[in-house]
């Protein structure tokens, strides 16, 4: 029996932006599912996150920060309980997809550490393991590929629906759904352990970034630097 025999959460944020130094949670999801696709458990959470929201950042999640202001929780006693349920998936050993985990999981920290609460980090006492990023993932396996990694494009490519993107639930749950059908095309992902396939993901990752500040430099931008870390980006100050 292997993970994927098993049953799988997932979490996404949606926020003001995407800088993880500086950029707060607006709303965040936590959702579990069973091996067959059922959600068997979720929760989701709005916060004020204490800023105005841009307009950029609305127009993609549908958050004013007027609606925040006004049905939102406060952003210390949110990012307290999202990182709670994190930290318990992980310690549970259920395996926690994270679509492009290096944002959400540092931008999570950064909250942790704005309101001098303890990370999820901190709370295992190791880094947030076991992770599986779908985006890490099939940049690996599926390497020519061209076209887009995002959500909604793993999600066309690996036949799942994404009925109301930007939302996080419905993010979360698409994102665990993308996991399961990439794994039935690529099935040595699935028959490894856990520790392997993390440690095969912060490999991955490091070797994409190298890749594309390789890019950056040659096309664009001669002092480019891509963050290698995965799945947190350590602090930069």
């Amino acid at each position: 029996m292997t993970w994927i025999s098993g049953p799988l959460a997932a979490f996404d944020l949606e926020t003001t932006g995407t800088d993880v130094e500086n950029d707060r949670i607006v709303t965040a999801a936590v959702v579990r599912l069973e091996p067959d696709g059922a959600v068997s458990a979720e929760r989701t959470w709005l916060l004020d996150p204490g800023v105005a929201i841009p307009e950029q950042a609305s127009a993609i999640h549908g958050i004013s920060t007027g609606h925040a202001r006004e049905h939102g929780v406060p952003a210390p006693s949110g990012v307290e309980e999202i990182t709670q349920a994190v930290a318990a998936v992980l310690h549970s050993g259920t395996p926690l997809v994270v679509m492009n985990a290096r944002y959400d999981l540092s931008l999570l920290d950064r909250e942790c550490r704005r309101y001098g609460l303890r990370s999820v980090g901190e709370r295992l006492g190791i880094e947030p393991s076991p992770v599986i990023d779908p985006l890490v993932i099939d940049k690996h396996v599926d390497r020519y590929r061209k076209g887009k990694r995002a959500l909604h494009a793993l999600c066309a490519h690996y036949g799942v629906s994404l009925d109301d993107a930007h939302d996080a639930r419905a993010d979360a749950v698409a994102a665990a759904r993308v996991v399961r059908r990439m794994v039935e095309r690529h099935r040595p992902v699935g028959t490894m352990s856990l520790t392997d396939l993390h440690d095969l993901q912060v490999r991955a990752a490091a070797a994409q970034s190298a890749s594309l500040q390789a890019y950056l430099r040659r096309t664009a931008d001669p002092a480019a630097v891509v963050e290698p870390s995965w799945p947190v980006i350590p602090r930069s100050r």
